[in-house]
């Protein structure tokens, strides 16, 4: 099936709203999964940082398996596996409502709504890049505020659920909302050329004819027998020579060598068809090795083994404040009159400004992108060293607001990836790159939740998150300042035998 050039507009704009709204229907409960950490807590009796693997699990689990999900998205299209993973989504949120325990929980909130998630971002992504191409940068910028927007609203909105309807109610009205995913993923439609050419041969076709077993229909030893007694019984007729009991031998001695034939040839087909087995799988092997000798040249990048680093503890010390910032507050006797709006919907909204406001610096020529993000990373490590400070509503959503802005630097990871490695090899480390913060994600909450644990305090876990921040942004700074035009030109030239990648389809 061949694409059209992308109309970067039409029903492109279509996409982009229905994009935006399954972002914000998916994404919204997770991302505002603090507020119902706190029920967990008093629900289930356990540990903080054994409920805390329940957010870390959802937030993380679609990024640990974004290989599986770009599989499946190039295997089935964008539409098919936005509507299938819509109810995933509103199936997981519904189960987790009669969760027994926290063990149930991590099954239906953290790997089934997670996994939901991670398909319904590939598929959003790869749709609305087919239909962009010049404009491509503002649609992705637009539906990826649909989380920052859904964390915003679904925090006020979960807590007002479960004051009127309790926990249990609150995820069953959350569930049949994410039903809403359906509508918006059947209007995904796929980008074809309006007179598309036949459709292409599949693989098994392209593969030459002395590779298969079979060529064409085999036609069985009854029928190769009438044949030869039909061809010798025309024989004799033409030649008046009726003798039956030399038609009972014949027909044995036919029987017999066909049977010999058969063999011989079913075991020449076997062989041939081994080989073939045996080419396919030295070219496989022969691609895996290639895509583990582009993987190790990546690594030999100094600034692409510092970025690997910095993005892994970034998510480990700068993910927790979204899940357990509800928690400090409580944590702090913080009056509830003074409660004006919820922590997390102040990291959600600051979170839209600064994509946008990030975004729009990164494009600026003057403004080098590598050094924009480690800004943010050090400016986030000090952050979180001021939580412990902070012990009135008032400095808490100050620090909420500041800590959702810089989390915005999301929006600029890309630019920062394609300098570092160059647009041909973006895929691949991109995908590497995503794998280790989806590990941060699932990582990070339940760490902070064990040093509360043992220490009855949440201090020392934010002094531990800022370091792990402030460790990698030092990192990526050092290694990046006196070779940084050379590492970047360095990566612009491909070197041989590289393993090329293509951007998943989702027709």
């Amino acid at each position: 099936m061949v694409l059209r050039k992308p109309p970067d507009g039409g029903w492109g704009w279509v996409i982009v709203v229905v994009s935006f709204f399954t972002q914000f229907l998916c994404y919204g409960s997770p991302l505002a999964v603090g507020v119902l950490y706190l029920e967990w807590l008093d629900a289930f009796g356990e540990g903080k940082g054994k409920t805390a693997w329940v957010g870390s699990l959802a937030n993380g689990m679609g990024l640990l398996a974004s290989p599986i999900c770009s599989i499946c998205v190039s295997s089935f299209g964008a539409r098919p596996v936005a509507i299938f993973s819509g109810f995933m989504v509103a199936g997981g949120l519904m189960m987790s409502s009669f969760a027994p325990n926290i063990y149930f929980l991590y099954i239906s909130y953290g790997i089934v709504v997670g996994l939901g998630c991670g398909l319904l971002y590939t598929a959003t992504v790869t749709i609305t890049c087919h239909y962009f191409d010049k404009r491509r940068g503002l649609a992705l910028g637009l539906i990826s505020t649909g989380s920052s927007v859904g964390l915003f609203i679904y925090a006020a909105l979960q807590r007002k659920l479960v004051d009127l309807y309790g926990l249990d109610g609150c995820l069953l009205i959350v569930g049949a909302l994410s039903l809403n995913i359906l509508a918006c993923g059947s209007l995904m439609r796929p980008l074809e050329s309006s007179d598309s050419p036949p459709p292409e041969q599949k693989c098994v076709d392209k593969v030459p004819d002395q590779y298969f077993v079979y060529h064409g229909k085999e036609k069985t030893v009854e029928e190769n027998i009438s044949i030869l007694e039909k061809g010798y019984v025309d024989e004799k007729r033409a030649n008046n020579m009726p003798d039956y009991k030399q038609d009972s031998i014949l027909n044995k001695n036919v029987l017999s060598s066909i049977n010999v034939n058969e063999k011989d040839t079913y075991k020449k087909k076997v062989v041939e068809q081994t080989n073939f087995c045996k080419q396919l799988a030295k070219r496989k092997w022969q691609l895996y090795l290639n895509y583990w000798e582009e993987t190790m040249v990546l690594f030999k990048n100094k600034v692409f083994s510092a970025l690997f680093v910095a993005i892994l503890l970034f998510d480990i010390g700068g993910f927790p404040p979204s899940l357990l910032m509800e928690d400090v507050a409580r944590s702090a006797n913080i009056n509830e009159d003074d409660y004006h709006m919820p922590l997390i919907s102040i990291i959600g909204i600051m979170t839209t400004v600064g994509k946008l406001t990030l975004g729009i610096l990164a494009d600026f020529k003057w403004v080098n992108t590598l050094y924009l993000y480690v800004t943010t990373l050090l400016m986030t490590g000090a952050a979180l060293f001021a939580i412990p400070f902070a012990k009135s509503y008032f400095t808490l959503a100050m620090l909420s607001g500041i800590l959702g802005f810089l989390t915005g630097n999301w929006s600029i990871f890309p630019y920062v990836t394609t300098k570092t490695v160059g647009i041909e090899k973006l895929t691949h480390a991109y995908g590497i790159l995503m794998f280790f913060a989806g590990l941060g994600n699932s990582l990070g909450p339940p760490i902070v939740g064990w040093f509360y644990d043992w220490t009855q305090e949440y201090d020392t876990a934010f002094y531990f998150s800022g370091f792990c921040v402030l460790l990698g942004g030092f990192l990526l700074l050092l290694t990046a300042l006196p070779c940084w035009r050379a590492c970047t030109n360095q990566s612009s030239k491909q070197p041989p035998n590289t393993y090329s990648y293509k951007v998943a389809s989702s027709a």
